[in-house]
């Protein structure tokens, strides 16, 4: 059996949260950090963590897809996570996406701005950062090395070698999807970082595949396992053994048995 950290899982998004954890368990899972999103969001994690403690850790954010519905509350939704830091595990998912879709409703100076107010309360409590860095992963690490943080996992990354060379110089962590079963940059940026700077995530309940297309769930873990290890030609004992201390480490989680 193994034992598996799901270290990036939208848990609220979940139909059934209960039936989710069960299955994952089953399948290796021994704890999963939910992200929040929004203001929304963000207290429904809280209470998830509460409600499954020991196994569903929350982290607290404001997705670049969430910013400009939040920018008239800006300072509530900020307040908050700062209000609440100390019941959280990480400030996530926090980021830049510079999709046109996303900055048609807030740009580049609106989102950098958001988040460099993000990275600084997660300076100011020492915690770690789940960054989400869709084509912005220069940006994305300049705002990250300013800020201080120590901690950051820049998760389902696909960006350029060059920017995967310049996040691991500066101490930082990838994280591998399900995705990694066909995505090409995906599965680059896997074989060429460093086993020790290796995390797993689901981001579920996004979709995955090609062309059999599915909603991932938090069992989905052991996807990301195994593509990790087939990418890398090791066994996956040995990668959930490495990726769950990374987690560990990272998030400051129980050690595994």
């Amino acid at each position: 059996m193994y034992q598996l950290v799901d270290t990036h899982a939208h848990v609220e998004e979940l139909k059934d949260v209960g039936h989710a954890i069960e299955a994952a368990r089953e399948a290796g899972l021994i704890a999963v950090v939910a992200v929040g999103m929004s203001y929304e969001s963000n207290n429904t994690v809280l209470e998830l963590g509460a409600r499954y403690k020991g196994f569903v850790y929350p982290a607290l954010g404001l997705h670049p897809w969430e910013v400009a519905s939040e920018l008239h509350h800006l300072q509530r939704s900020l307040s908050f996570i700062e209000d609440n830091i100390r019941s959280a595990i990480a400030i996530g998912e926090v980021g830049l996406d510079y999709d046109k879709r996303v900055r048609a409703l807030a740009d580049k100076d609106t989102q950098q701005a958001v988040l460099r107010d993000l990275l600084a309360i997660a300076k100011k409590y020492d915690k770690p950062v789940s960054l989400h860095n869709r084509y912005a992963w220069k940006d994305s690490i300049t705002l990250a090395r300013e800020s201080g943080v120590k901690k950051v996992v820049f998760h389902w990354f696909t960006g350029f070698s060059s920017a995967l060379s310049e996040l691991l110089a500066a101490g930082y962590y990838i994280s591998a999807t399900p995705a990694a079963e066909y995505h090409q940059e995906h599965r680059r940026a896997i074989r060429e970082a460093p086993v020790s700077r290796l995390m797993l995530e689901t981001d579920c309940p996004v979709e995955y595949g090609r062309e059999d297309r599915y909603a991932s769930s938090l069992k989905d873990i052991v996807r990301s396992l195994n593509a990790v290890a087939e990418i890398r030609g090791a066994g996956p004992v040995d990668i959930s053994s490495q990726t769950t201390q990374n987690a560990a480490i990272f998030f400051g989680l129980p050690k595994p048995a």
